[in-house]
């Protein structure tokens, strides 16, 4: 139990500093508040124990005590906050399910009360009245201090039930435990273990900004702006969750923590460990390494089953792996709101659209990692959203998750035509060798196949010369050509007639922040490159016209968060000018090119 013990720290620590805490990470900070709690300055002083009144006709004249020094009480808000998301989080996690079941509640309640515990502390933060309502559960505590720290606790559980980090296989176990029921002695404590371990950086960053307030005087002299601007922070991070536009957000940032997330949690000696929360079923599966250079005989496909309901088939009617017998086909294992999921999934489509016609079934087996994702309208809207329209099947119960013994999202496992598993690739990365594999099972289904050209090309081949991601922020942008930015501010620019390869410029009226910049009137956006196609990050209401080389080659709608985007898609990589002008409103994140 000591090396599982460990696994869960490690797991955790590298957890909570990964780009999926990035959200709560300003509350957080936030939450540290003054580090004392004194008495108003020049308040009354009360009447002081123990000081008697004169005695009658003593003639004495009584010199007034001297009034005590105020009692300092050490701010413990930091460590109500984390206390309250580690306790909410494991809790929930383990056992949110059961519960929800056995009361018959939405799927999604604990994100929606997640959410309301977040705006109501926001509003505390604004009002005091409203703070003073959240503190009276407290009480009947004789502590003063833990009176005061009450909405800080309250406000932990709030993050608990919000809390979405990056799953490995040790997020995944748990998971999986608290959905099928099997929480045993070793799950308990792996659950523990990881959720100290995302505690420890998370109380790190309180107590940093505790000492921040407690040091810098703006703090101490403006705390009652700085109270409601972190109330109007809370309520703000409410909607953004809401409406996931932190999603936007963390997408567009690299996966960090992979390869340390992998070398702890999917190393021998955490499979050894993991493997033994698991039964024994379907071992075949053992035998095959993750992400092999070559295809492997695996064993027998497990069943599809267990499935809650099906999207995108005839009448909602189930896929049976055996009358795909002939086919090859490609199980996708995810969940909507896992980031890694969503970078995976631009490549899933587009076999789907290149192969399907030589012989390629792909079904997604969404899996849920939290309550909230077992909602099937929540699925089935953000499938649309994501424009998946091969078949997904909603494994609420976790069955065929612990058929193909899975332990990561996304996760691909390739099956050939006579149903046997090839190959599976845990977690982002590999999607050309994977291609490479899916045409290789294509043609000994089908030796007279005549496959189309490839959708990606080899790693290097791929990212050679190829236009670099490229950030509307302003203080991220690369390759730059134009006025200089103004910060946070409306101003008109000029766009250049010409830019050099790589380069991006803006014209008209546009609002440079940070995240992203917003169009005002006459925006437009002039960029040089070299890809085959180009995707950008848009958020609002209105529409993009996009000229390529001069010539209009479509409109593309913008409604709603912060979405994806295709501008370009070509057959083959090109440089070329691409020209967009955008509606008033509309903000504009990052550009990828493929």
């Amino acid at each position: 139990m000591l090396t599982l013990i460990l696994i869960g720290l490690l797991g955790g620590l590298i957890t909570a500093v990964s780009p999926c805490i990035l959200p709560v990470l300003p509350v957080v900070f936030l939450a540290g508040g003054p580090g004392t709690d004194t008495p108003p300055a020049g308040g009354r002083a009360g009447p002081v124990e123990g000081a008697g009144a004169p005695e009658a006709g003593s003639g004495t004249t009584l010199v007034a005590p001297e009034r005590p020094a105020p009692t300092r009480l050490r701010n413990r808000r930091p460590y109500a906050v984390v206390l309250g998301l580690v306790l909410s989080f494991s809790f929930f996690t383990l056992l949110g399910v059961t519960l929800i079941s056995a009361l018959g509640l939405p799927e999604d309640i604990l994100r929606y009360v997640g959410l309301a515990l977040l705006v109501m502390i926001g509003l505390g933060l604004i009002f005091p009245r409203v703070e003073s309502l959240l503190e009276k559960p407290f009480a009947r505590i004789p502590q003063r201090q833990v009176n005061k720290e009450g909405s800080a606790f309250v406000l932990g559980l709030g993050l608990g039930l919000l809390y979405v980090p990056c799953a490995g296989p040790v997020l995944a176990a748990i998971t999986v435990a608290g959905a099928r029921g099997r929480i045993s002695t070793d799950v308990v404590a792996l659950t523990l273990s990881f959720a100290i371990g995302t505690a420890v950086p998370l109380l790190v960053f309180a107590l940093a900004g505790r000492r921040v307030s407690e040091r810098v005087a703006a703090f101490r002299t403006r705390a009652r702006k700085l109270r409601i601007a972190a109330g109007v922070l809370m309520i703000v991070l409410a909607c953004a969750l809401a409406f996931d536009v932190t999603d936007a957000i963390q997408r567009a940032l690299p996966n960090y923590t992979a390869a340390a997330q992998r070398k702890v949690e999917d190393s021998d000696a955490a499979r050894q460990q993991l493997s033994g929360l698991y039964d024994n079923s379907n071992k075949e599966l053992a035998k095959c390494e993750d992400g092999a250079d070559a295809l492997r005989s695996c064993g027998k496909a497990p069943a599809i089953e267990g499935i809650s309901k099906w999207l995108n088939t005839p009448g909602g009617q189930p896929v049976d792996l055996k009358a795909l017998r002939g086919k090859v086909v490609l199980i996708d294992f995810w969940t909507y709101s896992c980031i890694n999921c969503q970078r995976s999934l631009p490549h899933i489509k587009e076999w789907n659209r290149t192969y399907k016609d030589a012989g390629l079934e792909i079904i997604g087996v969404h899996s849920p990692e939290f309550a909230f994702e077992k909602d099937a309208g929540n699925v089935a809207s953000q499938t649309r959203k994501m424009g998946i329209n091969y078949p997904v099947a909603l494994d609420n119960k976790l069955t065929t998750w612990d058929n193909y013994r899975n332990r990561f999202w996304p996760a691909k496992y390739l099956i050939d035509a006579d149903g046997t598993v090839r190959y599976f690739k845990f977690g982002e990365g590999k999607y050309a060798q994977t291609e490479d594999l899916i045409r290789d099972l294509l043609k000994q289904a089908d030796p007279a196949v005549a496959l189309p050209p490839r959708t990606t090309q080899s790693d290097d081949a791929l990212t050679k010369d190829r236009t670099p991601e490229t950030y509307l922020s302003n203080l991220r942008i690369r390759n730059y050509t134009g006025d200089p930015l103004e910060d946070d501010r409306a101003k008109t620019y000029r766009l250049p007639a010409a830019l050099p390869v790589n380069g991006i410029g803006i014209g008209g009226t546009w609002t440079a922040g940070y995240e992203h910049f917003t169009a005002g009137a006459d925006a437009r956006i002039g960029l040089n490159y070299r890809a085959k196609n180009v995707n950008v990050v848009l958020a609002g209401t209105g529409q993009v016209t996009v000229r390529v080389n001069g010539k209009e080659t479509r409109t593309v709608q913008v409604e709603g968060a912060p979405t994806l985007y295709r501008l370009v898609d070509d057959k083959d990589a090109r440089q070329a000018r691409l020209d967009l002008s955008v509606s008033p409103g509309i903000k504009a994140y990052s550009f990828t090119f493929g």
